[in-house]
This record gives structure tokens, C-alpha cells and sequence, in this order.
């Protein structure tokens, strides 16, 4: 499912620039592709996350794909930039439903703290491939001059054999509700830490700031024909390999250094890929954006 889902929200990026010529398009306008998937996310998160606890987690992840299929297999029946929007946001609180649900099934699932970060490491696994395959798929259907829809017909089509999967898988039984009472009573007890706010902005932070990369970037080096153009196509592509392999370097990297001295450096490079890219030009853009990439999570 997490990789499904990643191949379409992490090629946005490479979407925007399609919409931007086919229907003349501000940046501004251009960029509600993102704001209404990851706000579909967010209210689904926020609003719907109890369908989990009130239906089970079966119920609730199987209408979450079953809706996502719907709308991935829409995108090709219409061709209005508003309703693209409707369908990207229809995708987003699709996407809310069904992983709420499932990282309620891991808590389901796991037996203590450590078993609980394997697996979510795991998932991070594959969410990454899909980040990786997506953008790649996409490059090739723009290539080939099919349009970007059909990658959305390619994750329903995924989708769909997901929800033959968990129809037929056996869940196990859910925490009761007292025991969500309490740990909802513990949530809201650490939320309330200004230690815990603190690092969450700064987590907010971050996630923007990497959005900023993978949504904007394509947009960005479009109309670039220099030497590195090659390298320019395959920019998300590439942009998401060294993420997932930055992830794995940072787990090395933390077994031996201080985490604090290591999210300082980190986020430095970060800013310095920032500064060249804005102040060398588009050529230079597409290096740094390289670095970025490992540089992040």
C-alpha cells in the first residue's frame, strides 16, 4: 500500500510541469496538484482516523483502496484542470483512510517498541521504492507521449489487487477501548511538551522543505537544455534513490556520532545546496538537488 500510494504523490513533481502547458497555468495555480492530495491526507488523518477503531481495520483499509481505485481510474474519463483537483484530493483522503488504518494494524500486529521500529522501517522500505519506480514509470510514459494520467491507472490497477490481498488476509483483534482511552490520555500528554512541539515544528519543517525539492525541482530545471540535461529528466528518479540510500547512511551514521551534531551538519549542507542553486543558476541547480537528496531523513 505505501508503495502504491508513493509512486503518485512523490511524481507530482513532474506532473506539474504537464498541466502547467496544457492548461496555461500560474506556478501558483499549478501547485494546488500538491496542496490538494496533501490536504486530503491531512483531513482524512484528522477526520476520519476514528473509521479505524469504529469499523475495524479490515473495513476501513479495504474502503480506502477500494476509494483510491476509484479515483485513479477516473483521471482518464475527464480532462478539466479543476477536475483533476477533485479527483487529487478524492486520492488524498483516500490515502488518509487506508494508512491510518494500516499503521493502526502494525500497533495490532507488533509486540514491543523494537518490533514496532523494524517494521516501520520497513514500510519506509517500500514507500521509498515507490518514490524511486514512480517517477521513473512516469518519465518513461512522457517519453513514449502518454500522458501522466495513466500512471494513476497503473497504481488502480495495483490497487485493486491490494484489495483482494487484504480481504482475503486474517487480522488479528484490536486494543480495546479503554486500553485506546489510555493511550490516547498518554498522546495528549506528551503533545502537550513544548520539547515535543518544538522538534514537531522543526520535523514540519523539514517535510517542506523536502516537498519544496520533489515538487518544484521539475518545474524548475524544465527548460533547461545544457549538458546535464540528461541528468535533469531523471531528476526525481534519481532525487529519491539517494534519499533511500541516505536513510541507510544515516543509520550508520547515528550508531557513531550524536544525533543533534549530526542534524546540525546535515541540515547545513542542506541550506548550502540552497544557496548554490539559487545563486549559481539552473545548471548548478541540478547538481545540489543530488546532495539534497542524501543529504535527507
Amino acid at each position: 500500500m505505501f508503495m502504491m500510494f508513493a509512486m503518485t504523490t512523490d511524481s507530482v513533481g513532474l506532473i506539474i510541469p504537464q498541466i502547467i502547458t496544457t492548461f496555461h497555468l500560474s506556478l501558483t495555480a499549478a501547485g494546488s496538484f500538491q496542496y490538494a492530495t496533501m490536504s486530503g491526507i491531512a483531513l482524512a488523518g484528522f477526520l476520519l482516523g476514528h473509521l479505524a477503531d469504529r469499523f475495524g481495520r479490515k473495513r476501513t483499509i479495504i474502503a480506502g483502496l477500494t476509494l483510491f481505485a476509484a479515483a485513479s481510474f477516473l483521471f482518464v474519463t475527464g480532462n478539466s484542470f479543476w477536475y483533476f483537483c477533485s479527483l487529487m484530493a478524492l486520492s488524498g483522503a483516500a490515502i488518509g483512510i487506508f494508512k491510518t488504518a494500516a499503521l493502526a494494524l502494525i500497533g495490532d500486529i507488533v509486540t514491543s517498541t523494537k518490533e514496532h521500529t523494524s517494521t516501520m522501517n520497513t514500510v519506509e522500505g517500500f514507500f521509498g521504492i515507490g518514490s524511486i519506480i514512480g517517477p521513473a514509470i512516469l518519465a518513461r510514459l512522457l517519453i513514449r507521449g502518454l500522458g501522466w494520467q495513466w500512471l494513476y491507472v497503473l497504481a488502480g490497477a495495483i490497487c485493486v489487487l491490494l484489495i483482494v490481498t487484504a480481504a482475503a488476509v486474517r487480522y488479528p483483534v484490536a486494543a480495546s477501548a479503554k486500553t485506546d482511552i489510555r493511550h490516547k490520555a498518554n498522546a495528549m500528554a506528551v503533545i502537550s511538551n513544548r520539547y515535543v512541539l518544538g522538534f514537531s515544528c522543526g520535523a514540519f519543517l523539514y517535510v517542506a522543505v523536502e516537498s519544496a525539492v520533489y515538487v518544484w525541482m521539475p518545474t524548475l530545471i524544465a527548460g533547461y537544455r545544457g549538458s546535464a540535461a540528461w541528468l535533469g529528466a531523471w531528476s526525481i528518479s534519481i532525487f529519491f534513490l539517494l534519499r533511500a540510500a541516505g536513510r541507510f547512511l544515516g543509520a550508520w551514521v547515528l550508531n557513531r556520532f550524536p544525533w543533534t551534531g549530526v542534524l546540525a551538519l546535515f541540515s547545513a549542507l542542506i541550506l548550502a545546496c540552497f544557496a548554490a542553486s539559487a545563486m549559481a543558476g539552473v545548471a548548478w541547480a541540478i547538481i545540489c538537488s543530488r546532495f539534497r537528496g542524501c543529504s535527507c531523513r
